[in-house]
């Protein structure tokens, strides 16, 4: 069953938390729509098509509560068979009246035409606008919009697709403690999310957004190191993969320091010590940092 609220209107709208939030935010499998309530995805790409089923699955919406556009009307045909929602080329097509929220999933190059187009097709000031576009900052978002339109910006990343991403979200000015609630739940639905100063973004984007691709390198050079050493390539990836996931796993169980788990598995003139001293020797620390640090400045210049 869905888990539909009733939409509920109080004297003053609450105001935004501006505390930064270290700790995953708690999800609520429940929005504040009414059963005539749209939520729409501007953007049907691989990270668009992730929320929308992930939102179905999850219940937060109906099929009849969902549309989408796509820049084709072969990628509409396509979402709209595989999900069962109404997929359009463009927002004006959208039951716009009804939508309460848009989620905004495109390249930063085709943002502003996307922010424009909304606009002119008449969204109402009144609903959550969510973009997921690297680098584009909220006062670039709220430009484009009507004043007081409520705007979250947020950065999400790739393992969202299989319900382990990581999502940060920041409110501008007009977006309200319920707006968040909302992009909470919504971002929520694919992993795990936290709220944190606009000011972060550049990194996050740097670390939540491109890490990703770090690890798959990572992944890739540890495998290539099995097989060197006579695994069959099949194997070494089984070990790799679940050795990263259980690593993880014990950093976010345990609550210890990655060093002090890393203490435990080194023993004295064992064989980890000799791996992690050839580590070092090329330097690994710094040049992982040093990537995010570089994707950090890319990120500063898409804006």
């Amino acid at each position: 069953m869905v888990a539909v609220l009733q939409e509920t209107r109080s004297p003053m709208p609450s105001s935004p938390s501006t505390k930064a939030s270290s700790k995953p935010l708690a999800f609520v499998d429940s929005l504040p729509l009414s059963p005539t309530d749209c939520v729409g995805v501007v953007g049907a790409g691989v990270m668009g098509r992730t929320f929308l089923k992930a939102w179905l699955d999850k219940g937060l919406v109906t099929k009849k509560q969902l549309w989408a556009t796509a820049k084709t009307p072969t990628t509409c045909q396509r979402v709209s068979e595989q999900l069962g929602i109404t997929a359009v080329t463009v927002p004006s097509k959208a039951p716009l009246a009804k939508t309460k929220v848009i989620l905004v999933c495109v390249k930063p190059y085709q943002l502003e035409g996307v922010m424009a187009s909304l606009r002119k097709v008449g969204v109402k000031p009144s609903t959550l606008i969510i973009s997921v576009v690297a680098g584009k900052n909220l006062d670039f978002l709220q430009a484009q919009l009507e004043e007081n339109t409520p705007v979250i910006r947020a950065m999400p990343n790739t393992p969202a697709v299989v319900g382990q991403g990581m999502s940060v979200i920041c409110p501008g000015d007009a977006a309200t403690e319920d707006h968040l609630a909302i992009a909470r739940t919504l971002f929520g639905s694919v992993g795990q999310c936290l709220q944190l100063d606009e000011h972060h973004f550049d990194a996050v984007t740097g670390l939540c957004g491109s890490g990703p691709a770090y690890m798959y390198l990572i992944m890739e050079a540890l495998a290539d190191g099995g097989v060197r050493v006579g695994l069959p390539r099949d194997v070494a990836l089984a070990i790799v993969t679940q050795t990263v996931l259980g690593a993880a796993a014990m950093v976010q169980q345990s609550g210890r320091h990655p060093a002090a788990l890393r203490d435990d598995v080194t023993t004295p003139a064992g064989c980890t010590i000799a791996g992690l001293l050839t580590l070092e020797d090329g330097k690994i620390r710094s040049v992982l940092a040093r990537a995010v640090e570089e994707a950090t400045k890319t990120a500063k210049g898409l804006g």
